[in-house]
């Protein structure tokens, strides 16, 4: 159901070209009508905005029963900053965030974590842009489990694309639960963009390429 908040994450999206609409490869290899890019966000309000709307979701959904986020280079890093100032700021949740780098560092502290360094036993929720095939969080994980015994229990995206994994009949959002035992959170999936633009006659002519490009890749 296309709620006012998600109507207005998805326009604010729009407004930051980051949700773009045309012919488009994702990671996975599969032709999209619609890409979700994070590396367009590029002004401070729309950092500011972006963590408000994360902070929100994480609040509703697992408060402040965590001990610290993660957000995966390259684009997880600006995310998890935000999301972290805007659950201080918002709801009073202080909370630590960390993230790595792609390549570890061989000199002044070493190692490839930067900022908080988790402890056996800590609760870590991820902030990352989107799931397609899960291939990031599959690459995500030996980083974490790396860093210490920790147990990580929540994923927050900003669009839930729906696609098959791995797996026939199962999303790469099932299959990380499975997987990993991870609950995924979006804060819209391809059904609401979907409904967005079929309330909007300006876009009439992207649903026939939505709705194919659902058919194919998308479970439900």
């Amino acid at each position: 159901m296309l709620t006012a908040a998600k109507k207005e994450f998805i326009e604010f999206m729009m407004s930051a070209d980051v949700l773009r609409f045309g012919d488009f490869t994702t990671k996975s290899g599969r032709k999209t009508p619609y890409f979700v890019n994070t590396g367009n966000y590029k002004t401070g309000l729309q950092n500011s905005r972006l963590g408000e709307f994360y902070a929100a979701l994480v609040k509703e959904t697992v408060g402040d029963q965590f001990d610290a986020m993660f957000g995966p280079a390259y684009k997880g890093i600006p995310l998890a900053t935000s999301v972290s100032g805007a659950l201080a700021r918002n709801y009073g949740i202080d909370k630590p965030f960390f993230f790595n780098r792609k390549e570890a560092k061989d000199h002044g502290e070493g190692g490839n974590i930067v900022g908080y360094k988790p402890q056996d036993g800590d609760r870590v929720i991820i902030i990352e842009d989107v799931i397609t095939a899960g291939t990031a969080i599959r690459e995500t994980m030996p980083v974490l489990q790396a860093c210490a015994d920790v147990k990580v229990t929540d994923m927050f995206i900003s669009v839930n694309r729906c696609e098959v994994g791995q797996t026939p009949g199962k999303t790469a959002v099932m299959e990380v639960g499975e997987e990993f035992g991870i609950k995924v959170h979006a804060l819209v999936t391809v059904q609401d963009i979907r409904e967005y633009l079929a309330d909007k006659e300006e876009y009439a002519h992207l649903l026939p390429l939505m709705d194919a490009y659902m058919k194919q890749y998308c479970v439900f």
